[in-house]
């Protein structure tokens, strides 16, 4: 059995990479080894991104360095495959607003082509999407506690309106391409009977992720607070997320292909793992023995402010549920960037 896993050299696509290898698979990490993403996190250097490869390819990982929006080169890529994982994305609402053509070239565009790859190829294809597709109007139904925010009802299920932008909300270029694309997955599906899934994710962390201020907010919390430098938090620090452990992510893409069906799912942590702002922040003081200085800086439009999805689709439909706890998933990654300070720019504060 051979898996296609596009993005396999990131960080959400290294670790779906690793499952399918734990499982038998082998596997190609299809990637355009872009940086523009590690030059957003202010710490990251050069070596990061190789850190990703060079690890794929001693496990035995095929890297092929191509990009989704090239249609050919990736419906070569597919031949031979027997499941492709799409991770590969330009996952930051800040880069949709600067960059609306990269956005809606990455995402909308690349996925067709993965679609398609799918299509030609007979493959099951299980996308990557997010739960920002439900919209900043969720912001409209919450309540606050003195540490996050909070919501009745408490879960999100799949059936919930998309795209809903609510009294103060505004939609971004990401929450189009995004919600084009899950359009996109189900055209194909029900037009063409691919096996092709969307996988709604949330507040995704874990080792060997270089988060920014508009990405990967815990990893971001994580790496900064661990080399003495001060946060960023945009707003008032109650955003909650039910924030999702990468193995547990990467098992879904696992549990899926064993009997792929067509659909959305969303593939979140659930109340046991909601984590706000703020309190991620004590979490890390917890771990590292000191507290993080913290700037704070007026909210970013178009922000979901609360998030908690119910993932009993996806445990009925592929026995599919998330495992591990923020105390012990931060732990871990915390673990994994004192373990490679080298991969990031200085280890004292200001540096």
């Amino acid at each position: 059995m051979k898996a296609l896993v596009t993005g396999g050299c990131g960080f959400l696509g290294s670790h779906v990479a690793e499952a399918f290898l734990r499982e038998g698979f082998e596997v190609v990490a299809y990637d355009n080894l872009t940086k523009h993403e590690l030059e957003r996190t202010g710490y990251a250097t050069e070596a990061a991104r190789a850190h990703l490869r060079e690890r794929l390819e001693g496990l035995g990982v095929t890297v092929q360095v191509a990009d989704v929006r090239d249609a050919s080169a990736l419906l070569d890529a597919a031949s031979g495959c027997d499941i492709l994982a799409h991770t590969a994305a330009q996952p930051a609402m800040t880069i949709g607003w600067e960059q609306p053509g990269l956005d809606f070239e990455t995402n909308l565009a690349g996925t067709r082509n993965v679609l398609e790859a799918a299509r030609r190829h007979g493959l099951p294809v299980a996308a990557c999407s997010t739960v920002h597709v439900y919209g900043p109007g969720l912001n409209d139904d919450l309540h606050e506690t003195p540490t996050r925010c909070a919501r009745r009802p408490p879960m999100v299920r799949e059936d919930e309106p998309l795209l809903r932008t609510g009294a103060n909300g505004r939609l971004t270029p990401l929450h189009a391409s995004k919600a084009g694309a899950e359009h996109y997955v189900r055209v194909y599906a029900d037009q063409y009977g691919v096996r092709a899934a969307s996988f709604r994710l949330t507040g995704l962390y874990g080792p060997r992720q270089f988060g920014g201020e508009d990405h990967g907010w815990v990893a971001n919390f994580a790496i900064r607070a661990l080399l003495g430098r001060p946060l960023t938090i945009f707003g008032d620090g109650r955003q909650t997320r039910d924030v999702l452990y990468a193995d547990d992510a990467a098992a879904a893409f696992v549990a899926w292909q064993r009997q792929p069906q067509a659909g959305a799912f969303n593939v979140c942590g659930g109340p046991e793992r909601e984590l706000s702002l703020l309190e991620c922040i004590d979490l890390l003081a917890t771990l590292l023995g000191t507290r993080p200085q913290v700037a704070f800086e007026p909210a970013r439009p178009g922000d979901l402010r609360w998030f908690c999805g119910d993932s009993a689709r996806a445990r009925a439909a592929f026995g599919w549920e998330p495992r591990v706890l923020p105390a012990e998933g931060v732990r871990r990654l915390l673990g994994w960037a004192a373990e490679h300070r080298a991969l990031f720019a200085g280890s004292e504060p200001g540096a």
